[in-house]
């Protein structure tokens, strides 16, 4: 069997790649063994895992294929139904879990999944781990003997326990009385979390993509689609509009003008206040490769640096770890706060900027926007292999293309972590420049294509 994981847990086109009901209980088998027999409960005492899901309607068989395989080792199932990831990240530490299971295919259609997995500490897992997971499937799994196999039961309350423990996120007796917001939920798992939580703080609420059908997940909302989101926010008259994706892991925002305010803005927003409040650890933060350079131009002002990591935000999270800082986040969305989550949570970010515009005074539009944005451009180039990266020949010329901008910007060309394109970004000082070395770039890589 093949290596199961990518860069962010398991992904494919359902019933295809290792996103098939068979390659799935066989993950669970071997997941399942690993946890079971690396956990120090009792000998009378079952290891438990938490399984949570989005809204795809592959999300049911998939359940189905993780508890018949983890039942089989001997593991019990507390399913969450429909919630966010970082739910499931928080739900597994909460309940003293060995191992924690989201099956989301994240900001992608309906006809994809995934599954993320997640350790007792509410971290994802360590490559190290995966890769052991992966050789144990391709292996002979010992099952448990027949009085030991696990018990699968639904929790009633994952949705209330996870909506408290937003709520407590926030400083003393915080409110959202007054404020007017636009909630898009991408028709995903944050469907009743996101408006519920943000009601039940005070603020007045106007919905978008909860109605959920198996289908309609990230179609034409969400993180991906923040138009639809901003559009509303100017026809309602919103003081701020909130964008999640299909598992609720990252966030983008709109002022009330409808401006759209990318995860960069939130870091730097985030960045600026958390320094002057003395939160801000180290007085720096982690971004990536894709992070805007004007972000770093206003945090350096500002006595803050930026560390830059992998595109991922497992990766920022390890950088993270590494140099003890408590702040990091990339441009599509994805914010880490070590002080109140172990992973991305879109909606505990949504509720940080949220009361710094209540407690600010201001506008959205002149707190959210905490930088000028250098010119970027982000292509993603479809039906080429990203094996072509690697050709010495053309790493030369995409070399000689950024030594073209003198200084004056920089590009970065890489595969997709979890799809089949590569990416293409541009940075420069202009938009002529900008756009010049973009065709440059574009031609030379399709020529590479035989």
């Amino acid at each position: 069997m093949a290596e199961l994981f990518g860069t962010d847990g398991v992904r494919a086109r359902i019933n295809t790649g290792p996103m098939t009901a068979e390659v799935v209980v066989r993950l669970a088998l071997a997941a399942g063994r690993w946890f079971a027999d690396h956990n120090d409960r009792p000998s009378n005492a079952r290891p438990i895992v938490v399984i949570g899901k989005d809204t795809r309607i592959s999300g049911y068989m998939l359940e189905s294929a993780m508890v018949a395989g983890f039942t089989s080792i001997g593991l019990d199932c507390r399913l969450l139904g429909p919630v966010p990831t970082p739910a499931v990240a928080h739900l597994t530490r909460s309940l003293r879990a060995e191992l924690g299971v989201m099956i989301s295919a994240s900001h992608n259609p309906y006809h994809d999944n995934g599954i993320k997995l997640f350790g007792p500490d509410g971290f994802k897992l360590d490559d190290e781990i995966e890769a052991e997971i992966s050789a144990l499937a391709a292996g002979s799994i010992e099952l448990a003997d027949a009085p030991d196999v696990g018990r699968a039961r639904r929790m009633l309350d994952s949705v209330g326990r996870y909506v408290e423990f937003a709520k407590s996120t926030l400083p003393g007796r915080t409110r959202l009385d007054g404020l007017k917001l636009v909630v898009d939920c991408a028709n995903g798992a944050a469907y009743r979390t996101a408006p519920d939580t943000l009601y039940e703080l005070g603020a007045k609420i106007v919905p978008l993509a909860v109605s959920p059908d198996g289908f309609n997940i990230n179609e034409n909302c969400g993180a991906v689609h923040p138009q639809t989101m901003a559009t509303a926010v100017v026809a309602h008259g919103a003081d701020a509009g909130i964008c999640l994706d299909g598992d609720a892991d990252r966030l983008i925002m709109a002022d009330e003008t409808g401006a759209i305010i990318d995860g960069d803005q939130i870091l730097g927003c985030l960045a600026l206040a958390m320094q002057e409040r003395g939160k801000l650890a180290n007085a720096a933060v982690v971004g990536t490769l894709m992070s805007n350079r004007g972000l770093e131009t206003r945090l350096g002002a500002a006595g803050i640096a930026l560390r830059r990591a992998a595109v991922g935000d497992r990766y920022i999270l390890e950088k993270m770890r590494q140099e003890g800082l408590n702040l990091g986040g990339e441009p599509s969305g994805h914010v880490l706060m070590t002080d109140f989550a172990r992973s991305g949570d879109g909606l505990l970010t949504a509720l940080q900027m949220l009361t710094l515009l209540k407690t600010s005074g201001k506008k959205a539009s002149a707190l959210f926007n905490s930088f000028v944005p250098s010119p970027q451009r982000l292509e993603n180039l479809q039906g080429i292999d990203p094996a072509v990266l690697y050709d010495e020949n053309l790493q030369r010329d995409l070399a000689k293309i950024e030594a073209s901008l003198n200084g004056n910007g920089r590009i970065l060309v890489r595969p997709s972590g979890t799809e089949t394109l590569v990416r293409v970004m541009v940075e420069a000082n202009n938009e002529q420049l900008l756009n010049e070395v973009m065709t440059a770039l574009i031609l030379r890589i399709k020529a590479e294509v035989k």
